[in-house]
């Protein structure tokens, strides 16, 4: 049987890391490091062989706060190896990944027709979800939560810049400038918020463009007129489930009524969002499936992680702020494991 240490000091060293983040960001990119193993079957004490490994992760900010805590916990079950995770943009590690520079990719989108072609070979781990953020000091986010944001309020903002003050959203008399923030960094989420504004890429959103996931939220927080958006892990306070201080999520109108609805009311924690991107209330994009990606069938070493990921790193799914995949998604990516 697995023996799992208790999350929540796992899930006060996750906030940590991100609050570093976001203090530190630009200077540095989100980095962590922790020990794990080489062998042994999945979910089961380590095989003990003592063959020191390092394997190095490099990519999605998306899937950085549990891959850490993977991490961290996988070294708990075998302490022979040791990772080396770097979130930089999904972009960024893959690009990484299939140049050598990374054994392991973490990808927050679908990949790209010519990342197949070099050999990629995905793993689905986990889903989560992209969320539109604004300043929570907004004099105007009594209005925003009330009303929400439509597809085609999403698509003015950002992709045609015909919505650019708070009074044509908000159907007030405001001429207060909307000020629109986006990833300068290729990015799954901003691939996934440009899909769901009726955008084709990344490209299409226009913006202030700021490098990474912290930086998104920094700018946001910093600017009273600011909107962008954000990961769930860089939405809610990893150690308490509520918003970000200075951040608010904004409310998406799904039925295009022109309010939130109580069954579209599910922002006030990350556990509430989460239920509702479980139980299919919120859409894909922009929720979406997260993977780690090598070049080629990976390594046993890392096989025996990403096994070890799809049974035993399941338990920390949930209170890390994702969503597990289905039963049978799992078992599909077993089997491809297994070949």
């Amino acid at each position: 049987m697995i023996q799992l240490a208790p999350i929540r000091p796992r899930l006060l060293f996750l906030a940590r890391i991100i609050a570093l983040c976001l203090l530190l960001w630009p200077a540095a990119a989100c980095r962590s490091t922790a020990p794990a193993v080489s062998g042994g079957d999945a979910g089961n004490e380590g095989s003990g062989s003592g063959e020191a490994v390092t394997i190095s992760v490099s990519g999605a900010f998306a899937l950085f706060p549990l891959m850490t805590i993977w991490a961290e916990a996988y070294h708990d079950l075998q302490p022979d190896v040791t990772f080396d995770i770097q979130a930089g943009g999904a972009g960024k590690g893959m690009t990484d990944m299939l140049a050598g520079a990374a054994d392991v990719a973490m990808l927050s989108r679908e990949p790209r027709p010519e990342e197949l072609e070099r050999g990629s070979f995905l793993v689905p781990v986990t889903i989560d979800s992209v969320l539109g953020t604004v300043n929570a000091g907004n004099p105007y986010l009594g209005d925003l939560l009330q009303q929400g944001l439509t597809v085609e309020e999403a698509n003015g903002i950002w992709i045609t810049q015909e919505i650019t003050t708070w009074g044509e959203l908000l159907g007030n008399d405001s001429d207060e400038l909307i000020n629109v923030y986006t990833r300068s960094d290729a990015s799954g989420a901003g691939e996934m918020w440009a899909l769901f504004a009726q955008g084709e890429a990344q490209e299409d959103l226009h913006g202030t463009a700021v490098n990474g996931d912290p930086g998104v939220a920094e700018a946001v927080r910093q600017d009273r007129f600011g909107v962008g958006y954000n990961n769930v892990g860089f939405t809610y306070d990893q150690g308490t489930g509520r918003p970000i201080e200075g951040l608010r999520s904004i409310p998406l109108d799904l039925n295009g009524n022109g309010q939130i609805d109580p069954e579209e009311d599910f922002y006030s924690s990350r556990d509430a969002f989460t239920a509702a991107v479980a139980d299919g209330r919120y859409p894909f994009p922009p929720a979406r499936t997260l993977y780690l990606v090598t070049k080629g069938e990976p390594d046993p070493a890392i096989a025996e992680f990403f096994r070890w990921v799809l049974i035993g790193g399941q338990a920390f799914v949930g209170d890390a702020g994702y969503v597990s995949l289905t039963e049978a998604r799992l078992q599909e990516a077993q089997a491809l494991l297994d070949g």
